[in-house]
């Protein structure tokens, strides 16, 4: 089953409370016929969006695809955390690509950080970011090794603005009994996603790119001129950026081996007046080290947004809220009579190595995703660093690459009869935590 179409309705914006609070624009033009720009961009995300702003800059002509709307994807439907580090260590990058590599890409995420904020800032303010993100461990000797890790990135990265909790410390910014202690970066944050990759598509338009909706890419034809061919069209171009991530399947083997469609769920309680400050203790977002991992953070009105409940089929669960609002009564049981008043699903690409799958698919042809729960900030700025590769300005691209990739077992194949099988393999490394 194609992600793109097996949970929504074509075009529609899920039935999110981001959708519920946010203008939606007018949906655009699909492709007709025959055209020719400098770049074309696949996806309408933060990727592509930011890629398309960039190469504008440039004075690169752009057209982005998109098979439903500008933002319709996982960047206007996930948790809005936006993180400032990897989903593995800089002390685990290090022991594996060298010292000098790991102090780029450590700067090459905080500037990912820095983009989402400074964007926010200028260009959507109604995005509402802020700073802040908690990390809760269910074990004490898992708060013992933050410990040990953040005591050695004192000494090789400083100015990672995050602070190790006992128990008690942690319980007044997050307070739920079934954490042991934790952390709190001050540097991530979080935002409303979905006003935040809108005013992007609008910033892109005003720089002059063409957005088309509606428009799925159905296979890329490849040359020194690639082409890529619609349902209703082509676009002929000198480089193409691949920029679908979880809902991007079947227009490159290699990214399919690569990434998998994993689904996650969130849910948004009615206003909780003076209960929201027996939830958390600050404006903060919060997750945590459990395989399938918990988020939350509290939204306008004093709400509380409650997401996780990955599960590995690419069809959404019959019922998605009642498990989802289950596991928010357990972890805090002040709440557990409040009911959700939204609930809905998305997918997004987990890579084997849970890091950024960086690759050339062809000389003019780009690709980054897999971003594994960690797009809000690395979408966007992987998509300026293929902007910067296509301008001729590959650095950065190629430090992002250096990043540590594997493939699935029969992973370009999942579409098809072996998906249950490697959906199978993928749960057993998350319940071994491998």
């Amino acid at each position: 089953m194609n992600p793109l179409y097996c949970n929504d309705t074509r075009g529609e914006f899920p039935p999110s409370w981001y959708a519920a609070t946010t203008p939606l624009p007018a949906l655009r033009p699909s492709l007709k016929g025959d055209q020719k720009a400098d770049v074309v961009v696949i996806g309408a995300g933060y990727t592509g969006l930011h890629a398309a702003w960039e190469l504008r800059k440039r004075g690169l002509s752009v057209i982005v695809l998109d098979a439903h709307r500008a933002g319709w994807g996982a960047s206007g439907r996930n948790g809005g955390q936006v993180g400032s580090d990897y989903n593995k260590s800089q002390i685990w990058l290090g022991a594996r690509i060298g010292q000098p590599l790991a102090q780029d890409l450590w700067k090459l995420a905080h500037e990912a950080t820095d983009m989402v904020k400074d964007f926010c800032t200028t260009y959507a303010p109604e995005a509402n970011f802020r700073h802040g993100i908690a990390h809760g461990s269910f074990d004490a000797k898992d708060v013992e090794m933050e410990r040990r890790v953040y005591d050695l990135m004192d000494k090789h990265y400083p100015g990672h603005e995050t602070t190790v909790l006992n128990e008690k410390a942690f319980r007044r910014l997050v307070n739920s009994k079934l954490y042991a202690g934790g952390t709190i970066n001050r540097r991530a944050g979080h935002v409303h996603p979905l006003r935040y990759v809108l005013a992007l598509a609008r910033e892109a338009e005003a720089a002059g790119a063409k957005i088309f909706e509606m428009t799925e890419a159905k296979r890329i034809q490849h040359g020194a001129k690639p082409v890529v061919h619609c349902e209703n069209g082509t676009v002929a171009a000198d480089h193409v950026i691949l920029a679908g991530n979880g809902y991007m399947r079947g227009l490159d083997r290699g990214n399919d081996a690569r990434v998998m469609t994993v689904n996650s769920f969130i849910g948004v309680t009615e206003p909780l007046g003076d209960l929201a400050e027996t939830v958390l203790g600050e404006d903060i977002a919060a997750c945590d080290s459990s395989n399938v991992v918990n988020y939350f953070r509290l939204i306008e009105d004093r709400r509380l947004l409650f997401g996780g409940r990955a599960n590995y089929t690419r069809q959404f669960p019959d019922d998605i809220g009642s498990k989802l609002h289950k596991r928010m009564g357990e972890m805090f049981p002040q709440i557990r009579h409040v009911p959700f008043t939204h609930i809905w699903g998305g997918s997004l690409g987990i890579s084997i190595k849970r890091l950024p799958v960086v690759r050339r698919v062809a000389p003019n042809v780009l690709s980054i995703s897999g971003y594994s729960g960690h797009g809000v900030a690395l979408a966007g700025l992987a998509g300026k660093l293929m902007a910067e590769a296509v301008a001729g300005q590959a650095e950065r691209f190629d430090t992002f690459s250096t990043l540590p990739q594997g493939t699935y077992p029969a992973g370009h194949m999942a579409q098809g009869p072996l998906l249950t099988l490697a959906m199978a393999w993928f749960r057993l490394r998350d319940k071994l935590g491998i």
